[in-house]
C-alpha cells in the first residue's frame, strides 16, 4: 500500500484596507454651499456668491447623499438671495427708466 502526503495550502489572510483605500464619505461640496448661503445674506449684492452657492448644492444633492439637509439648505438660501438680488436689479432699473426723463430738467 502506497500512501500520497497531500500538502494543505495556507488559509489566505484577510487583507485589511489601508485608510487611503477606504472611500470615506465627504460633504465639502455641501458644506460650501451652506457656508455661501450663509455669507450671500450679507453679501446678495454680488451675484457671483449666490449662483456659485447653488452649483455647489445642486453638485452636493447628486455627489453626496448623506449631507442631503446641508445642501438643501444652501441651495434655499443661495436661491432666496438670488431671485432677491435679481428683484432688487429689476425694481433699480425701472426706477432708472422711469426717473430718465427727469433727469434733464
Amino acid at each position: 500500500m502506497t500512501t500520497t502526503a497531500t500538502t494543505t495550502a495556507p488559509a489566505p489572510y484577510a487583507q485589511v484596507p489601508s485608510a487611503s483605500a477606504i472611500a470615506t464619505e465627504s460633504n465639502g461640496f455641501s458644506i460650501s454651499s451652506l457656508v455661501l448661503g450663509i455669507v450671500s445674506i450679507f453679501a446678495s449684492f454680488t451675484f457671483f456668491v449666490p449662483v456659485v452657492g447653488l452649483v455647489l448644492g445642486i453638485m452636493a444633492l447628486k455627489r453626496e447623499p448623506a449631507s442631503r439637509t446641508m445642501a438643501i439648505w444652501g441651495i434655499v438660501l443661495n436661491g432666496v438671495m438670488l431671485a432677491g438680488t435679481v428683484l432688487v436689479t429689476l425694481g433699480t432699473l425701472a426706477f432708472g427708466l422711469v426717473m430718465l426723463p427727469f433727469a434733464f430738467i
